[in-house]
C-alpha cells in the first residue's frame, strides 16, 4: 500500500472503466465503443483495440469494419456476433455469459475468434 491515510477505493471506478486504464498503463492503444441500444452495438466503422462499454448483447461488425479485436463482457442475455448483418459463426473459447467474464472477439477476413482473457 502507498498510503494507507489516502486511500482512493476501488468502488469507485467501474471494471470497464479500470480495465481500460489497466490495458494503457500497458501499453495497449485501445479506444471504448458505446451501444446504440442497451448493450447492443453496431460498429460501423473502426479497427484496431475497441473495448465495450457496458456488458454486449449483440454486436455487429459493418461493412466498413475489416479487423478488429473486441474487448467486452458478455451480458446475461448474451446473444452472440454479426458480421454486416448476418450471424456470425464464431470459434474459440465459448462464451460463458456471466456478467463480469472479459473475452476478446477477434475480426479477421470474416471470421470472428472468441478468446477468454485471463484465468
Amino acid at each position: 500500500m502507498i498510503n494507507t491515510n489516502r486511500v482512493v477505493p476501488i468502488e469507485v471506478v467501474d471494471y470497464l472503466s479500470l480495465i481500460g486504464v489497466i490495458m494503457k498503463l500497458a501499453g495497449t492503444t485501445v479506444d471504448a465503443v458505446s451501444a446504440v441500444d442497451p448493450a447492443v452495438f453496431d460498429l460501423a466503422s473502426g479497427s484496431g483495440n475497441l473495448l465495450a462499454d457496458e456488458p454486449v448483447k449483440s454486436l455487429n461488425f459493418g461493412e466498413a469494419v475489416t479487423s478488429a479485436v473486441v474487448y467486452f463482457i458478455p451480458a446475461y442475455d448474451y446473444e452472440g456476433f454479426s458480421v454486416n448483418g448476418t450471424k456470425a459463426e464464431t470459434a474459440g473459447a465459448e462464451v460463458e455469459a456471466d456478467g463480469r467474464t472479459l473475452y476478446t472477439a477477434t475480426l479477421a477476413t470474416g471470421t470472428v475468434t472468441i478468446a477468454k482473457v485471463g484465468f
